[in-house]
């Protein structure tokens, strides 16, 4: 799983600095909040939920996001909730840009209440199309009050093989 967390990491930062600098040049600071959703498919070759040397991240899974945020200020109180389907791209990816909603603001961390989950839908890979961890919703969340960006990274969704090669997987 440390590999996982690795990519996730390796991805996400350099993601959320391009990020920052492209909205800060783009809006006017602290007026409009970008969140992105994302998360990692990979199959889980030897069926033990952990990302192995076997394993690989799957291309053209599809996944079904779920979120809600709520946002609270002292004169209002408003609540956005949808459900989006999403496909995987070739590193196993999924990612769902929210666009802007004027007067939330994510990074306020006393301000924002939100919640996402994914859920497996579907396999691309008949070889790999089982399902293993079928939905998430423990998150790691970067916030970057400076430009009021919040990336909200799912934990890992998996499948498995329809049977387990012991030769490949042996102890």
């Amino acid at each position: 799983m440390n590999l996982i967390l690795f990519f996730v990491f390796a991805f996400l930062v350099p993601s959320s600095l391009l990020l920052e600098s492209e909205a800060a040049r783009s809006q006017p600071t602290g007026t409009y909040s970008q969140i992105t959703v994302m998360g990692l498919v990979y199959c889980d070759t030897c069926s033990n939920n952990t990302f192995s040397k076997h394993s690989y991240f799957l291309s053209g899974a599809e996944v079904r996001i779920d979120c809600k945020f709520k946002a609270e200020t002292p004169r209002t109180a408003e609540q956005i909730a949808f459900s989006v389907n999403r496909t995987t791209n070739k590193y196993g990816v999924y990612k769902l840009e929210i666009p802007s909603v004027d007067g939330i603001r994510c990074a306020e961390d006393s301000a924002m209440v939100s919640f996402c989950q994914a859920s497996l839908i579907g396999s691309a890979s008949s070889s790999c199309n089982v399902p293993g961890y079928r939905s998430t919703s423990g998150e790691i969340s970067i916030k970057s009050r400076q430009a009021n960006i919040c990336i909200y990274s799912l934990n890992p969704l998996n499948y498995r093989p329809s049977t387990r090669d012991d030769t490949l997987c042996a102890n």
